[in-house]
């Protein structure tokens, strides 16, 4: 897949890993449709990635959880651009908590199903309606090209993170059931599983924190948005790579 030919979308394009990864194919040539919530947070991003070469930028607000918002903003892409040949299912929330937790014999919190279901519908449904949309929209219009899910190393189970970790596994294994299915279309399916990455949330935790964390990875570091974006990138252009998780973890194992 040449990147410089290509029309690509981003989900949670206004969020630390969604912007290097757009600014990363910008500087590549791709013409980009930038989807998250807040369509005024895109306008940085979007200036961005035309500053950095993009073919074309265009900002899109959408919630991926709602089925009529998603189905919307894919046929918007299509009817603007005339393409699609890329997506990356980026977007993405936490909500943390232990199972139950109990103190001196008693239980003293639990998840709740709000936090539960909420991971899930923005995590795992998300990305379910933005690939069958997507894929649609590509095979109408004859575009090869692959869908990229957004996976972390939490999808081998993180304690604290049942909710997160449920939807990471199912991202990963919905890229090889894509994979198989949509072969036969010209369009390829991966998923990439980032470890513990410095965006601006995570570095704007206590320096004592970030050390001990650091100390945890082999390469002794956290990674950085943009060696993520990298990794799309290398995926969009190998045209063998396909149907597998690319594990950027520094080493770290859960």
């Amino acid at each position: 897949m040449d990147i410089s030919q290509s029309t690509i979308a981003i989900t949670g394009a206004a969020g630390g890993l969604g912007s290097a990864m757009a600014q990363r194919l910008a500087g590549q040539g791709a013409q980009l449709a930038l989807i998250d919530l807040d369509k005024s947070a895109l306008e940085p991003v979007r200036a961005a990635c035309i500053d950095a070469g993009a073919g074309a930028a265009l900002a899109y607000a959408a919630n991926v959880t709602d089925e009529a918002d998603t189905s919307g903003v894919f046929a918007a892409i299509a009817a603007d651009f005339g393409a699609l040949h890329g997506v990356v299912n980026n977007a993405g929330i936490t909500r943390d908590a232990l199972t139950v937790k109990f103190r001196d014999g008693e239980c003293v919190s639990a998840m709740t199903l709000d936090q539960w279901q909420s991971v899930l519908d923005a995590n795992l449904t998300g990305v379910f309606l933005c690939g069958r949309e997507a894929s649609r929209h590509m095979i109408t219009l004859g575009c090869h090209g692959c869908v990229i899910n957004i996976s972390s190393i939490s999808r081998a189970g993180n304690m604290g993170q049942i909710n997160y970790s449920a939807t990471k596994a199912g991202v990963e294994a919905m890229a090889v059931v894509w994979a198989r299915e949509w072969a036969r279309y010209g369009i390829r399916a991966a998923s990439i599983a980032p470890g513990f990455i410095g965006t601006d949330m995570v570095r704007s935790m206590k320096p004592e924190a970030l050390k001990k964390l650091s100390a945890m990875i082999p390469v002794q570091r956290m990674g950085e948005p943009d060696e993520i974006a990298r990794a799309v990138a290398f995926i969009f252009e190998n045209d063998y790579f396909n149907g597998r998780c690319l594990e950027l973890d520094g080493g770290l194992r859960l």
